[in-house]
């Protein structure tokens, strides 16, 4: 079994379910008392969610980097950043590594393409929905176009994620308002929904929607289990 690193703390709300997907996951593959060989560093989440706020991605891709070397000298094998958003800086962290980073995109794109999906929804933070770190590499890797919600809506999806969902708060209004950008997504044409930011799984379950989800931890965990197993 190969030594699964992850990047977490961003936040460590969505990171616990890494921590947890991942155990049961290997379980459920060796049985018995298996559980994942795993190096998790967790950072402090204040001062990056400033830096990325300041729109300093330089500055939030040097600390991640810092961090992504630690994680490699405690003896892993591959990597996972636990965070969409982070995945804005996913470049830096795999120049300051000498180990594979599993990206989430990469990882969600294949189960797109696994179900024959041509276009799917976004939703995440502003940083995920509007710039093209995310969206382009769907695209230009697996040809699945992307469609996001007006910006009303993504300024009320990114408020909900920092302020109420990092935070562990879960409300029933929030929960409508994601439930409706979802469905207004599905009218436009979207085969499928991405839950682009870790966090939204907490929120929104598929049971909740007959638009199919595809929750990127879950996605992202199940890959990290595939190749720590293989």
């Amino acid at each position: 079994m190969q030594t699964i690193g992850l990047l977490g703390g961003m936040s460590w709300e969505s990171t616990a379910t890494y921590y947890r997907l991942i155990n049961e996951g290997v379980k459920q593959k060796l049985g018995g008392l298996h559980s994942a060989r795993l190096c998790l560093f967790s950072i402090d989440f204040a001062p990056l969610e400033a830096l990325q706020h300041a729109n300093n991605w330089q500055g939030a891709g040097e600390e991640l980097a810092q961090v992504a070397r630690q994680v490699q000298h405690g003896g892993a094998d591959f990597l996972l950043i636990c965070t969409n958003t982070m995945h804005r800086v996913a470049d830096a962290v795999e120049e300051a590594i000498d180990i594979p980073l599993l990206h989430i995109a990469d990882a969600t794109g294949e189960q797109l393409r696994a179900n024959q999906v041509s276009k799917v929804g976004l939703l995440g933070t502003r940083f995920t929905m509007e710039q093209d770190f995310y969206k382009a590499r769907i695209e230009e890797k697996f040809g699945i176009v992307t469609c996001i919600p007006e910006e009303d809506a993504r300024a009320a999806i990114h408020r909900i994620i920092y302020e109420e969902l990092c935070q562990g708060i879960i409300t029933e209004k929030s929960r409508e308002l994601f439930l409706q950008e979802i469905e207004i997504l599905a009218d436009q044409g979207a085969e499928g929904v991405i839950l682009g930011c870790t966090e939204i799984a907490m929120l929104v379950k598929q049971e909740m929607t007959d638009t199919p989800l595809y929750d990127t931890t879950a996605i992202h965990c199940q890959a990290a289990i595939e190749r720590c197993l293989a």
